[in-house]
């Protein structure tokens, strides 16, 4: 177990490294970030000065070991449009895409794990075929157009949640139900998957023949072993719906992290761009980094190697 810790996290890092290069290098993908920064009406003259001024006429390693090291220490350079720290920026918008994320998460775990345990007590069964339908709906329908659809029936039509921003709880309800929508299905086929297998094991037959209730050989002794492969799925999608809510956090006009990196791409404000792509990425790669570790102290074959 130790050797498979030390190997992930020895793989973490590196991902890591990888993901800081890439983040910086998305500031010289459009060519000269002096030019951009200068914009259309720019002179040469200008142009010069913003490369002296910003470092860009240093080599491309010293300015990213410079980059790399202000990251560390929390400074994660300034917004050019804003013209403040975008630690500060993030810091702001932060609150929205975390909230969102974490409550959509919840409520899928809510709505996939027992409906999952469900279907595989009983397969092609008919709660089997709404959880079929359920999961190749929720991966065939786009989330831009499940929003819309949210917002002009519940919110235009009936007018009984908000439409769009978030300065009250119930701005939160149709943007967790799309968002939490599209992780459902993975979590619940996992599940099912699990369950299934489990539920066709010599431990849990014994268990029913001595005659033990159905819901205590599913909480005591199938669930806790199905639920292992749902760790590390769980985590890649939290953050999958902490990163990959953008188009959510624009149909519902939320000013998320999402929302920001949009506007940011429009403004050529790439400081801020790489500030999140970073963070996000980062924040990726520890989740199931994580999940992965708990999985293999939770897993027996790797629980008695070292």
């Amino acid at each position: 177990m130790l050797s498979f810790i030390s190997k992930r996290l020895l793989v973490a890092l590196l991902v890591c490294l990888t993901v800081s290069a890439l983040s910086f290098g998305l500031m010289f993908v459009s060519g000269d970030p002096a030019i951009a920064i200068a914009g259309a009406g720019g002179r040469a003259e200008d142009a010069e000065a913003i490369r002296v001024a910003y470092g860009f006429d240093r080599p491309l390693v010293v300015q990213y070991l410079d980059w790399i090291g202000s990251a560390l220490t929390g400074n994660l350079g300034q917004s050019i449009y804003f013209n403040v720290p975008v630690t500060e920026i993030i810091g702001n918008r932060a609150g929205v895409t975390l909230t969102l994320g974490f409550i959509s998460f919840l409520v899928a775990l809510v709505i996939a794990v027992p409906l999952g345990v469900a279907a595989a007590q009983r397969p092609n069964g008919w709660i089997d075929r709404l959880a079929l339908v359920i999961a190749v709906s929720g991966q065939a329908i786009p989330s831009f157009w499940l929003g819309l659809m949210a917002i002009v029936v519940f919110g235009v039509w009936y007018g009984w949640v908000p439409i769009s921003g978030a300065d009250t709880w119930q701005g939160y309800i149709l943007p967790v139900i799309v968002l939490s929508y599209y992780a459902i299905p993975e979590l619940m086929r996992i599940t099912r998957s699990g369950m299934i297998d489990v539920l066709a094991t010599d431990y849990v037959r014994a268990a029913k023949a001595k005659g033990l209730p159905m819901h205590l050989v599913i909480s005591r002794h199938a669930l806790r072993n199905a639920v292992l492969p749902l760790v590390s799925l769980a985590a890649v999608q939290l953050g999958q719906l902490l990163s990959g809510s953008i188009v959510i956090e624009s149909v519902f006009a939320l000013n998320g992290l999402g929302r920001l990196a949009w506007e940011s791409l429009l403004r050529s404000d790439l400081p801020v761009v790489q500030a999140i792509i970073l963070i996000l990425s980062l924040l990726y790669v520890v989740l199931t980094t994580l999940a992965d570790i708990l999985n293999a102290v939770l897993d027996p074959r790797l629980r008695g190697s070292s």
